[in-house]
């Protein structure tokens, strides 16, 4: 296996975790926080979106295409924010997750090999010190935000996935 099998892995594995935590959530449940203060479902896949499309433009590929005003949406100061009205359906976090999941895996296929062990940008360096972490990370922080929508499937009383 190479190093972008094993990223391109990463990727896809998060992504299918993530689609089944929230395949049987409703728009309702989307909005759950598992305890007050904690950001809510909707949020999170607006915040990996959101995250996903920064990551790879700072790598100078194409992110996923996003609707007008939906990057806005998902930032510190609307994390708190309960109004169904602020946020995406399910539907389209769903088809913007899988966007972004194609977009992630078309920059992978389009970083040559010889730059994977190329510094990161400087902005992300601390965390993501190569160009490999930075797509790593374009599947590893679905799979940390997974953890959290796992709370609120139990508090929800929905069954054990994985």
């Amino acid at each position: 296996m190479q190093a972008k099998d094993a990223i391109r892995e990463v990727v896809e594995l998060s992504h299918m975790v993530v689609n089944a935590y929230v395949q049987d959530l409703d728009d309702a449940d989307l909005l759950v926080r598992p305890v007050p203060g904690a950001n809510h479902t909707a949020w999170q896949l607006g915040h990996m979106i959101v995250g996903t499309g920064h990551m790879l433009e700072a790598l100078g590929h194409k992110g996923p295409e996003l609707p007008a005003g939906f990057a806005d949406q998902y930032t510190k100061e609307t994390a708190a924010s309960d109004d169904p009205a602020a946020f995406a359906t399910k539907d389209e976090y769903v088809r913007l997750a899988e966007a972004a999941k194609v977009a992630a895996l078309a920059a992978l296929e389009a970083t040559p090999d010889g730059d994977l062990d190329k510094p990161g940008p400087e902005a992300m360096r601390e965390y993501a010190p190569k160009v490999a972490s930075v797509l790593m990370l374009a599947g590893t922080h679905w799979l940390m935000h997974a953890g959290q929508i796992v709370i609120v499937r139990r508090k929800l009383g929905k069954p054990v996935l994985f």
